[in-house]
């Protein structure tokens, strides 16, 4: 079934942790709310701003043996009293990520909420996506009793020399399988999962049928760790262990054939993006655009950004997530220069639950409260005016061009684009160094048809007055660090 509502191109998502959102509705109202029972203004409220993917991130049944796991793991406190001082056992929800099956959490409101849900961002010209997690599942999940060799198993002596990374589990006749933590070959195990034989088809294709019913809710998935499922991947973290001969497809390859008309997005990391996009993927993760933003320099930024224009078209850009610090403690004074630059660059813009009101708390993925948190005007003020700015029809069906900027030493802190829609036309300056920074941007694709030439800037309400002959050694600017410019040509 096709996806309706469309969606435009570079589209805005905005995820959203369900279940401690809605315990702070629920607080808010005075009473117990579900999916199907948010308040229209919550939904308006994003439809307001230019959202046009809304992201429900933790809506499946969690695991109950995961929940006990999340509750009882001392690693894990100085993360809960950081964001929840105060934190009582029945807090800990468990994590989102460690699920007993593809079925809207009793929290969620079931099937109903969740469709309720749906419905109501349709109405408003937006798309649901959920989360879909083909490396794991949680424990107590049907599969690992039913169908044991659809994970990775051990030995006694595997599970002796890491006791860490398995966990014994007995069989409805009694047999005792030892079964794989999940993992990344990076990190240590995650205990809480139960690793999926990615090479083993019959589980293959129980988890496409998964996937199908998914779609049969959503529009569209955000796919966990989606780099770790490919075969090459797979087989690199698992040689060694009892896993089936390498499949001829790739996984991705055969759910996005059983499953067409649906948007995804896969969380990917480890320079295998573009393989992601050549199988499907809509979008993957830009972890390297964040990363440079934060530590690396303004050359390291204008190298990422002359990748492959479809590669660009097909980048999620995000300066925080679930998974990353809130952006104004990452970046500090440069949290609004970052937010300009991922909001304006080509790909999906992707934005976090309570960064438009300059949140500071993170919350691990196992807990299911916040604490209230005072908005900070200042932050809300500043993404009022830039999510304006940006869903404006030119950083939409426009067309990209990365600019060069010529001038002393200093002129290597900035970067610009511009973005052209037949004569309507944006461009957009940051300084990403530490001091101030001055230089000439090459205009030549703007539309100058007159030869006194007038920029406003739309984020601070500014106009910039040039002749025309004088643009063509570039349009100088001199910008403090951590500032920006996105400037427009006035109609004629």
């Amino acid at each position: 079934m096709p996806l309706f509502p469309p969606v435009r191109a570079h589209p805005h998502l905005y995820e959203i942790n369900t279940w401690p959102w809605l315990e702070s509705l629920s607080r808010r109202a005075g009473q117990h709310l579900t999916l199907d029972r948010v308040p229209d203004a919550e939904w308006s409220r994003l439809r307001d701003v230019g959202i046009d993917l809304v992201y429900l991130m933790g809506v499946w049944r969690r695991s109950a043996l995961g929940r006990q796991i999340a509750r009882g793991e001392p690693s894990l406190f100085a993360a809960y009293d950081a964001a929840a001082p105060g934190w009582q056992a029945r807090d800990v929800a468990g994590s989102a990520f460690c699920v007993s099956a593809y079925e809207p959490d009793e929290r969620m409101g079931g099937w109903a909420g969740l469709d309720a849900a749906r419905a109501a961002l349709h109405a408003r010209g937006m798309r649901l996506i959920v989360d879909f997690i083909p490396n794991h599942v949680g424990f107590d999940h049907p599969w690992v009793a039913e169908h044991p060799d659809w994970f990775v198993n051990g030995d006694e002596d595997a599970f002796r020399q890491a006791p860490a990374a398995f966990r014994p589990m007995e069989l409805r006749n009694g047999d005792v399988r030892f079964i794989a933590c999940g993992r990344d070959p990076f990190f240590p195990p995650w205990t809480d999962v139960a690793q999926l034989n990615h090479f083993n088809l019959e589980m293959r294709s129980a988890l496409v049928d998964e996937l199908r019913g998914v779609a049969e809710h959503a529009d569209g998935a955000r796919c966990d760790m989606a780099m770790l499922v490919l075969s090459g991947t797979f087989e690199r973290t698992w040689t060694g262990r009892h896993v089936d001969p390498r499949p001829a497809t790739e996984f991705w390859s055969d759910a996005f054939a059983a499953v067409p008309d649906r948007l995804f997005v896969a969380e990917a990391y480890w320079d295998l993006e573009w393989r992601l996009q050549q199988l499907g993927f809509d979008f993957t993760y830009d972890k390297r655009l964040y990363d440079r933003l934060l530590h690396g320099s303004p050359d390291d930024v204008r190298a990422h950004l002359r990748a492959d224009a479809e590669y660009q078209c097909r980048s999620a850009r995000f300066i925080e997530n679930h998974d990353e610090p809130r952006s104004t403690v990452a970046f500090g004074a440069r949290a609004g220069v970052a937010a300009i630059v991922m909001s304006t660059l080509p790909g999906l813009r992707f934005f976090y639950d309570g960064q438009f009101e300059g949140r500071r708390v993170r919350a691990p993925v196992q807990l299911g409260v916040l604490p209230d948190e005072p908005i900070d005007p200042r932050v809300s003020g500043y993404y009022r005016r830039l999510l304006a700015i940006v869903d404006a029809p030119p950083f939409h069906s426009g067309e990209w061009r990365l600019c060069d900027i010529t001038g002393g030493e200093t002129a290597t802190d900035l970067a610009a684009w511009s973005w052209r829609d037949g004569a309507a036309w944006r461009l957009v300056v940051v300084n990403l160094g530490t001091a101030t920074a001055e230089g000439s941007v090459d205009v030549s694709a703007a539309p100058l048809t007159r030869d006194d030439v007038a920029f406003d800037d739309l984020l601070s309400g500014a106009r910039y007055d040039w002749a025309r002959a004088d643009l063509a050694r570039g349009l100088y600017v001199r910008l403090e660090p951590g500032a920006a410019h996105v400037l427009s040509l006035p109609s004629s």
